[in-house]
């Protein structure tokens, strides 16, 4: 039976794909900067780890207490909206520091297990904002699109171990928490010469056509796993979907 750890499954996509993983008979290591275990089923093949993806000790605290995995997906992230003007650069580290550097030092810490067993599997999960520019997310898209370029780099390099590298891009989602968990670093990134730019496009996201559930990415980080070909890039929900086929992606 194969173990999967998962970052960031407090809520939203990373809590949605913790739980499809165990439904489908899998092992899973569910990590949170705060265990909430009564989130998750209770089960032996459900394991809820503390893990914050920005200090090196409880990354390596968290994967000695576990064990050997198969797989990681690189799930955690900070979301921000807001005009780059505004943005302060000290913001721009922290959101780095979770979405980007997070992601590498997890690789990095599972990387030598998977190379001495030649097998492995990464997903890091990204966003839709890599396919196609979005106003009022330079920082937030930025630290995404680092983790592409690097994924990309990376799976060249580790597939003459067995090692396997995937990229699941989910769409919007309105049903997760991102502006809420966003919220209190948001305050203030949208100044009043920016107003008349930003209020028709907090009204689009308020009615969206297509978008992506937490279902779509949990299948797709499902999917990512255990897809077996050379395939790098996966879109989770209708309208990453649709962006990536309109870039002539499959």
């Amino acid at each position: 039976m194969k173990t999967v750890l998962i970052t960031g499954c407090s809520s939203g996509y990373g809590l949605a794909t913790a739980r499809h993983f165990h439904d489908l008979g899998w092992n899973v290591v569910a990590t949170m900067r705060q265990p909430r275990p009564e989130l998750l089923p209770t089960s032996e093949r459900m394991r809820v780890t503390a893990l914050d993806v920005t200090q090196p000790d409880s990354i390596a605290a968290a994967l000695g207490a576990v064990g050997p995995v198969d797989v990681l997906v690189n799930n955690a992230g900070i979301g921000v909206v807001g005009a780059f003007e505004a943005t302060p650069l000290a913001l721009a580290r922290e959101i780095f520091e979770t979405n980007t550097f997070g992601v590498m030092a997890m690789m990095q810490a599972v990387i030598p297990q998977f190379r001495e067993r030649r097998a492995g599997v990464i997903v890091n999960v990204t966003s839709s904002t890599t396919l196609a520019s979005f106003p009022l997310a330079g920082v937030y898209t930025a630290s995404k699109t680092a983790v592409e370029g690097l994924t990309g780099s990376v799976a060249h390099e580790l597939a003459a171990f067995g090692i396997r590298v995937k990229l699941v891009q989910p769409g919007y989602g309105p049903s997760t928490r991102f502006a809420e968990n966003g919220g209190a670093r948001m305050r203030g990134l949208i100044p009043p010469a920016y107003q008349p730019f930003a209020d028709p496009i907090f009204t689009a996201f308020a009615h969206p056509g297509p978008v992506t559930t937490e279902a779509d990415v949990a299948q797709a980080v499902w999917d990512a796993a255990n897809d077996t070909t050379e395939r790098l890039h996966i879109a989770a929900g209708a309208d990453a979907v649709a962006l990536a086929r309109a870039l002539g992606r499959p």
